[in-house]
């Protein structure tokens, strides 16, 4: 019983054995089966990777394709244009090139012409001279048979004759001659002196001395011009500018050597324009707000270049003054410009010498600061800058400053001295000044000066190039005979103290106003 029960427990071990194995091995069998299903889940998963990466990297060169094509389709676009452009241009200048071609042909053919005229004019001169000669041969043979005179003395008497009875047709013709020959000399020398002022004005002349107002409609050159020439005679006794209406499409002309006068008329003009109504009480009113606006952002002007510069306590007075420099010129060079430019480089001189850069930047600024004023006051910019900055408190060295940069006193500090250095450097680089402009400017002023001297004158303007004075009088003061002699006075000092071309017309106009208001 023993030894049947020992066998039958040893075969249940091997039996449970032998299971666990095959289980093992079953096992083992299915994990082979799905790492091999696995591997080739990857192995589709990479494969279709491979796919879409193919087409992305197909889509991708189709991009840069188009992305290539769109480009050389605009490069070619704007190669085209450019061309064209080119075209246009080379278009112009060959229609120039062929009028000055024609021109200087023509010029060629009428100098060819009159050296014919002269040749043919020379050739029968000597024709005549001969046939002259011809004749007095035979009327001496003449007289020498008939008389008994000898051919020296028959020659002595037809000359005698001849001189006698040819001095007052040469002394015509002498005078007709010399008559033609001034008046041609006098037309050649208007045509020189015209194409010059032409091309040097329109380089530089008409930037500096007109502005021009743009318009919608020719239409408003009536409206502003007004019944009776009355809106135009208003703006132009308010604007003290020329105003130039002509057959120019779509614009209005504003001249003036005073750029300040220029520009609040330009923009008066414009809100004219815009607005509609035009008529001298409607002028008033914009020129009032205009020119309050310009005060106003003139004063803002010189305290952003006050701030700019690091200055401090400077009285408003003078930093409107500063700001009003913008609308000044010397030798055609903006003064504020050439101010700043001082003030820096007197800052940058001073501060290599040892100097007070703050206190050469501030004699630098005011050092012109007497230019704000010519306008308005009689007197050198250098004896009314030093006078205003007197009046208030600046330093002792800005006053020096003002007098030593035109010599009027010996420099006193580092600081004054790098303020005439800097106005040296500013004034004198290539293509800061212009002599001709400042000269004209110049003598524009005095005209305006020697009017405002006079007793009774309320208003200078002069207009037209400096051609014509308008002087407005006070009619409470001067009558209409005094304002003929006034005139007259005006004339006669111009004629005896200004050198200018040609003859300068003076104006004295008298008014009067009657102003009342309905309540």
């Amino acid at each position: 019983m023993v030894l049947e029960s020992l066998a039958v427990g040893g075969a249940a071990v091997v039996s449970g054995v032998a299971g666990f194995f095959i289980a093992k091995k079953m096992e083992a069998a299915n994990y082979e089966i799905h790492v091999a299903q696995a591997r080739a889940k990857a192995k589709a998963i990479e494969h279709e990777a491979e796919l879409i990466l193919s087409s992305s990297n197909i889509k991708v060169k189709e991009a840069e394709l188009e992305a290539k094509r769109k480009y050389e389709d605009r490069t070619i676009t704007l190669k085209k244009r450019t061309l064209r452009k080119k075209c246009l241009t080379l278009r112009k200048k060959s229609v120039v090139i062929k009028m000055n071609s024609k021109k200087i042909t023509k010029e060629r053919e009428d100098l060819q012409l009159l050296q014919a005229n002269a040749n043919s004019l020379f050739e029968e001169g000597n024709q005549l001279k001969e046939e002259y000669n011809v004749k007095v041969n035979e009327a001496l043979v003449v007289l020498e048979r008939s008389s008994g005179l000898t051919q020296n003395e028959a020659k002595e008497i037809v000359l005698a004759k001849v001189e006698e009875q040819s001095r007052a047709e040469i002394a015509h013709t002498v005078r007709r001659l010399e008559e033609e020959a001034k008046q041609d000399i006098k037309r050649r020398v208007n045509y020189i002196l015209a194409q010059a002022t032409t091309r040097f004005a329109g380089e530089f002349a008409a930037e500096r001395l007109i502005n021009v107002v743009n318009i919608k409609d020719d239409e408003l050159k009536g409206r502003i011009i007004g019944k009776e020439g009355r809106n135009i005679k208003t703006l132009e006794m308010l604007l003290g500018v020329d105003i130039i209406i002509d057959d120019t499409p779509n614009a209005i002309i504003l001249s003036s050597f005073n750029l300040y006068r220029r520009a609040i008329a330009t923009k008066v003009i414009e809100l004219l324009v815009q607005d509609g109504r035009i008529q001298p009480a409607r002028i008033e009113g914009i020129y009032e707000k205009v020119k309050d606006e310009f005060d106003q952002s003139l004063t803002e002007e010189g305290e952003n270049i006050v701030i700019d510069l690091g200055l401090t306590k400077v009285h408003p007075e003078l930093v409107k003054l500063i700001g009003r420099l913008k609308f000044r010129a010397s030798y055609g060079q903006n003064a504020l410009g050439h101010s700043l430019e001082v003030a820096h480089l007197a800052g940058i001189i001073a501060a290599e010498t040892g100097g007070d850069v703050l206190l050469a930047r501030r004699a630098g600024i005011l050092h012109d600061i007497g230019k704000a004023l010519t306008h308005e006051t009689a007197g050198s910019h250098v004896d009314l800058g030093a006078e205003i900055c007197r009046r208030y408190k600046e330093h002792d060295v800005v006053i020096n400053a003002i007098f030593a940069h035109h010599g009027h006193e010996e420099p006193t500090s580092v600081e004054s001295a790098a303020v005439c250095a800097a106005d040296t450097l500013s004034a004198a680089r290539p293509g800061a000044r212009r002599e001709v402009l400042e000269s004209f400017l110049k003598r524009v002023q005095d005209i305006e000066d020697i009017a405002k001297s006079k007793p009774g004158i309320k208003q200078v303007y002069a207009i037209n190039a400096g051609r014509e004075i308008r002087v407005i009088a006070n009619a409470k003061l001067i009558n209409d005979d005094e304002a003929v002699l006034l005139a007259k006075e005006i004339a006669q000092e111009i004629e005896s103290k200004v050198q200018y071309p040609g003859e300068i017309k003076v104006n004295v106009i008298r008014e009067i106003r009657a102003i009342d208001f309905a309540r």
